[in-house]
């Protein structure tokens, strides 16, 4: 039974929230405790695996190929600041391709010496050129903004890439209004790419700061310092989940209109936590008359374990 507090969904919320829930994206970070956690993962799930600008190119690619060979579905993030040159993004199509990788997601990476590659604009080009093997390809978006980018740059880079891709993915957000409106806009000025919802999942504010560390104390204050918001939530007993967020989202996921067709989790790397959040809530949503009730409060989180790990780096489009 939802707890008390929750908002009880109208019907076809509750549906559309079952329906992308049932079968969402699982971002990955490739460290060498991953195998850990893929254990939790179920069976032929959709994995994202992450550039991190601490590991390589090519530690995505070969992540990417082992869950590949373990039967999951994959979507490696290629990021064109990790790209040196074009016969190296030859290489990594290749081997992307001789993996068997249909898949991918093109975004500019937050490598501090890149090659000839600066964005993901200037990637998506020189892969049309070269040709790709890719039969989907996802691109990034940002309802609040991006800390080093003009919002005006961000919108025309939107617009530029929309051609070359297939859906956008959202980066965190912790307000359902926001992402909805946002969204809602661009609607409005002609984007019509479908969107995968970026949600954090189950994380507590000990075991990021702690684990952070290992891909390098500068990488870890620059990240937590553009994610102030994701710090002030996980700032209380328990630390996050995305109950009440995912509640709030649910008449938008409804919403025909905003076309938002999937959930894409950013695990920081803690599978087995963020997976028992999900087959809980959905439990609840399968089992609950739903039906109008007390609005929800967007802060629900509970108390989680699940093994440590490292977390993700927000990523320049």
């Amino acid at each position: 039974m939802f707890r008390k507090g929750r908002r009880r969904l109208d019907p076809a919320s509750g549906r559309a929230l079952t329906e992308i829930l049932s079968t969402p994206k699982f971002e990955l970070i490739p460290v060498k405790s991953v195998d850990e956690q893929t254990a939790y993962l179920p069976s032929a799930a959709t994995v994202s695996v992450i550039a991190s600008p601490t590991k390589t190119i090519e530690d995505t690619v070969a992540l990417a190929a082992h869950l590949h060979e373990q039967g999951f579905s994959v979507v490696p993030h290629v990021a064109a600041r990790m790209i040196a040159d074009r016969a190296h993004l030859q290489v990594v199509l290749d081997a992307l391709g001789a993996a068997g990788i249909t898949r991918a997601f093109v975004i500019g990476g937050d490598a501090t010496e890149p090659g000839i590659y600066f964005d993901a604009l200037s990637l998506l080009r020189a892969m049309d050129e070269l040709g790709h093997p890719f039969s989907e390809i996802g691109i990034g978006c940002y309802p609040e903004g991006h800390p080093l980018i003009a919002p005006l740059d961000l919108l025309q880079a939107l617009h530029d890439k929309a051609p070359f891709a297939a859906y956008m993915t959202t980066q965190m957000c912790f307000d359902a209004e926001l992402v909805a409106s946002w969204i809602a806009a661009r609607r409005n000025d002609g984007v019509t790419l479908p969107v995968h919802l970026g949600v954090p999942g189950v994380v507590e504010i000990t075991k990021l700061v702690r684990l952070s560390a290992r891909i390098g104390i500068g990488d870890s204050r620059r990240y937590l310092a553009k994610n102030t918001k994701l710090l002030g939530h996980l700032v209380r007993p328990g630390g996050y989940s995305p109950d009440g967020l995912l509640d709030g989202l649910g008449p938008y996921v409804a919403d025909d209109a905003l076309g938002i067709v999937a959930l894409h989790l950013y695990t920081f790397n803690q599978v087995e936590a963020t997976e028992a959040w999900r087959r809980r809530y959905l439990e609840e949503l399968r089992s609950v008359e739903t039906g109008p009730g007390p609005a929800a409060s967007h802060d629900d989180a509970y108390d989680h374990g699940g093994p440590e790990t490292t977390i993700a780096e927000e990523e320049t489009p």
